[in-house]
């Protein structure tokens, strides 16, 4: 097991928009892990989906310049990427055992106490979600809270199963051949930016694009193979004690999946926001949207964005802005769908549409 050897950090002399990498070596294999601000403050660990690291999944979120003053000012930000993701990784070789999607959730673990971590906040994206939330059910004391982005519980499905299985041999074969481009491609992002005949795509995919270009491919293949072979945990969530938001594109593949959650996570405190015309990745493309409901999330954790960035007329956590209808701005596409919960609520009732 990933978390039962010691860890080893390697602090690269590296410094990628001033954050640090460090490599860590665990019990099944070295992971990359970029941390950014002030580490006497709280941790937020993140974890990327499939070909993705923290920059090409994360980097959207980060780079809003209001997103960033509430995510930086309260937190030192962890980012974790799957093994051979990293920026400049060199190909894993193929004869390595190919680890478990269980030893992915345990490499977190020591990854924490590498740091001296103890409870830390989290945040995922699809196949990033499903293994921070695995590491949520077996180590609960080390999480406060979840910010899951289009989240998978189930195990895989027959069609999702032939899906993966293409890009499997695909990328075993030819490499991040076109095809797999293109699956990758509208794995994440809605047909809106991924354009059509008569729509140029948009900078953010053509930026991916080149991203997965650089990716080795037998480390996407070698993740692929670990969420391939996961379990459903979606019984498992009830026993869930910690505050949960989840965030979904109305036309992400992962919707149903998210709305599935979601009512699991009802007897705890938990809030689904369904974005309209957004795919799965929400960090990416719409991630201002994101920016009002994290604040009333991180609220009920007392925390706060800096008085000299808030704005009263547009941040929930101003002193004069009280009216809970700001839940529901339809400039911003936001279709909220609030959870009943036994525990207090993460944010002011809401009015029903």
């Amino acid at each position: 097991m990933a978390n039962s050897v010691h860890s080893i950090s390697v602090a690269l002399p590296s410094i990628h928009f001033g954050g640090k990498e460090h490599i860590i070596r665990t019990g099944c294999g070295s992971v990359s892990v970029t941390v950014y601000g002030d580490q006497d403050k709280p941790p937020l660990i993140t974890y990327p989906d499939l070909a993705l690291n923290h920059m090409s999944c994360f980097q959207g979120l980060f780079a809003s310049p209001e997103s960033a003053s509430l995510l930086l000012h309260n937190f030192c930000i962890y980012h974790i990427n799957p093994p051979g993701h990293e920026l400049g990784a060199t190909s894993i070789c193929i004869n390595d055992p190919v680890p478990s999607i269980e030893d992915l959730a345990d490499q977190i673990l020591v990854v924490l106490n590498h740091f001296r971590l103890g409870s830390v906040m989290c945040m995922g994206a699809m196949a990033g979600a499903y293994i921070l939330t695995l590491f949520s059910i077996k180590y609960s004391e080390r999480v406060t809270g979840l910010i899951l982005i289009s989240p998978i519980c189930r195990a895989s499905s027959w069609n999702e199963w032939l899906y993966n299985k293409l890009i499997s041999n695909l990328l075993y074969y030819y490499g991040i051949c076109d095809i797999v481009r293109e699956l990758l491609i509208h794995r994440y992002f809605s047909k809106e930016v991924c354009g059509n005949l008569e729509v140029t795509e948009s900078n953010m995919v053509v930026a991916c694009r080149k991203l997965l270009d650089e990716r080795e491919s037998i480390n996407v293949w070698r993740y692929l193979q670990a969420i391939d072979r996961r379990r459903g945990i979606t019984e498992e969530l009830e026993s869930l004690e910690c505050k949960t938001i989840i965030f979904v594109g109305d036309s992400s593949p992962f919707r149903d999946e998210a709305l599935d959650m979601s009512v699991k996570l009802g007897r705890n405190c938990s809030a689904l926001i369904e974005v309209h015309a957004c795919g799965s990745l929400v960090t990416q493309e719409q991630p201002h949207a994101m920016l009002i409901p994290l604040e009333y999330f991180l609220k009920g954790f007392g925390l706060h964005r800096p008085c000299q960035y808030s704005d009263s007329s547009s941040s929930p956590l101003g002193a004069c802005c009280i009216d809970p209808r700001l839940l529901y701005p339809e400039k911003m596409g936001l279709k909220l769908r609030p959870v009943k919960t036994r525990a207090s609520p993460l944010k002011p009732r809401a009015h029903e549409n």
